[in-house]
């Protein structure tokens, strides 16, 4: 399981979820390489996606636009999922190779049969789609299971999302704290002005576990603002090539941008630290250098009173503090001190 808790500096540690998906076009070799290509990136997780086409999407059902425009309209939304999706028997070799690779392993069940063959699997964490949060014998399927959820929130309101966590706390088996809200565009790719990163601050009143970005935008600039605005979850899909045939490939990371995804968030990740206001140890030395001390303004005899017209202030800093001002005007000068001396009292 992902170390999310805090280490020894308090640096949070951001979930990273390589979201395979359907990018392997159901070829099982070529979902193998995605495990190993997220193992190698350093995310976390590598996760799939589980379904029976037929239990999931009628004959009639349409395809998104963005599916028309990476697929053509020549077949229906149940045909492409037909031909990308891989068989149930399928996951538990991909569990077992992520084990050997040492990354966590996840798949998001897409129908009731995806759960139950997924729960054998025992999974970290169940992944939520966005598309079942209104789909009230699904979420009471996990709720019956138990462990920790992760939710993905596209396309619905604050009210939808409530309810939905609900339902998942009804069960008796998940407890909020052991969900955590993804915010979510479910657009691919999507617009900039679609994201709505603040949306997350939102979530938070609902108060689960953590919020968290599935990312659907181009590039990784959004994933990283989204950390630095309290992610603790970020999901990305990734490709072994954008140039392959699929509805997703367009929108995702190729291997080495994961792999720089990845480096970057923890960048970010040690940016944030705590939230204490303290002197860092890199910059203690400069206190001596760019704080400053009371000094002579001139020569000054010992007995004389110190006054604002024979003492300043100026670096360096490891003399008498300038916020002493008040109580060293009036004394006696202990020693004669002389131009740009350090004051000692």
């Amino acid at each position: 399981m992902a170390n999310d808790t805090r280490n020894k500096n308090k640096t949070p540690h951001t979930i990273i979820i390589a979201e395979a998906g359907v990018n392997h076009n159901g070829d099982m070799s070529m979902a193998c390489q995605m495990v190993k290509e997220a193992a190698r990136a350093g995310a976390d997780y590598v996760k799939f996606q589980t379904a029976v086409p037929e239990l999931v999407i009628s004959e009639i059902a349409p395809k998104a636009a963005y599916q028309e425009a990476t697929t053509g309209s020549g077949q229906s939304q149940l045909e492409m999922c037909r031909a990308i999706h891989l068989p149930l028997s399928a996951y538990a070799p991909l569990a077992q190779l992520c084990r050997e690779e040492g990354i966590g392993f996840m798949s998001t069940p897409f129908d009731l049969v995806s759960i139950d063959t997924l729960a054998a699997l025992r999974m970290d964490y169940w992944k939520i789609p966005s598309g079942e949060i209104t789909n009230l014998p699904y979420l009471r399927k996990i709720a019956s299971i138990g462990g920790k959820v992760i939710l993905s929130t596209g396309m619905s309101t604050l009210d939808e999302v409530e309810k939905a966590v609900e339902i998942l706390e009804a069960g008796g088996l998940i407890k909020r704290r052991n969900i955590f809200l993804l915010h979510c565009t479910t657009q691919y790719p999507t617009p900039i002005d679609d994201v709505n990163l603040r949306a997350m601050d939102t979530l938070k009143r609902l108060h689960c576990g953590g919020v968290g970005y599935s990312d659907h935008t181009q590039g990784i600039d959004v994933a990283l603002a989204a950390v630095a605005r309290g992610a603790r979850v970020i999901e990305k899909h990734f490709t072994l090539s954008r140039m392959l045939k699929g509805p997703d490939h367009q929108a995702s990371l190729e291997p080495d941008e994961l792999a720089e995804l990845v480096r970057r968030v923890r960048v970010v990740e040690k940016a944030l630290g705590s939230k204490d206001k303290k002197v860092a140890p890199s910059e203690a030395a400069n206190m001596v250098v760019a704080r400053k001390s009371i000094v002579a303004a001139r020569d000054i005899a010992e007995g004389e009173m110190l006054t604002e017209e024979n003492i300043t202030v100026k670096r360096p800093g490891n003399g008498i503090s300038p916020m002493l001002w008040d109580s060293v005007i009036g004394q006696r000068a202990p020693r004669p001190f002389r131009y740009d001396e350090l004051i000692e009292l």
